[in-house]
């Protein structure tokens, strides 16, 4: 192509065309780029301010016991599933399995044409999952810090990358249902 004074300036016309229709998928996934790195460092954050204020000391309460801050080390799953394990097994597990499933999310989401929320979602899901993925590749474990709760009925204890992973997995399965029921009454 010699430029659209030049000659061929259908090529030229096809390449600003082309050029046009590509600004919006790159400032998309730049925003979720932006969306992806935020979550990874609000979560560090927080885990490093939990470690710093919590570690060592007793759970606080807050908000008539709504809210509860401590500071627990996790070196299992999701409700330290699989703490118990033998460190090799977790470490294969947690580790290993869990940067599979991410990288393979990622690349799902790169090839697949899914809807604004459903990249949403997996944006959230993967962000959420890489940073505890960190923690266990840095450090053999996760901090966890926050627990919810009125009376009895309670969460289990968690941080800023389980909130993520939640609402990541939440809006891509609304997206799906969405679209689901879309489909069924078209």
């Amino acid at each position: 192509v010699r430029g659209c004074a030049g000659a061929r300036v259908r090529g030229c016309a096809g390449a600003r065309v082309r050029d046009e229709m590509m600004r919006p998928m790159v400032r998309r996934w730049i925003a979720l780029a932006v969306l992806a790195l935020g979550t990874i460092g609000c979560d560090r954050v927080t885990k490093s301010a939990a470690t710093t204020a919590l570690a060592g000391g007793p759970v606080r309460s807050y908000l008539s016991d709504t809210v509860r801050m401590g500071y627990f080390e996790n070196t299992g799953g999701f409700l330290s599933l699989g703490a118990d394990w033998p460190v090799e097994i977790r470490t294969a597990f947690f580790t290993v399995a869990t940067g599979l499933m991410l990288l393979t999310l990622v690349v799902y989401s790169l090839r697949s044409r899914l809807s604004a929320f459903q990249t949403l979602g997996l944006t959230l899901f993967v962000a959420g999952g890489a940073a505890n993925l960190l923690d266990r590749i840095q450090y053999g474990r996760v901090v966890d810090f926050m627990n919810l709760g009125i009376g009895p009925v309670r969460t289990g204890i968690f941080n800023v990358a389980d909130v993520a992973l939640m609402i990541g997995a939440a809006v891509f399965a609304w997206s799906e249902f969405k679209q689901w029921r879309v489909a069924r009454h078209a």
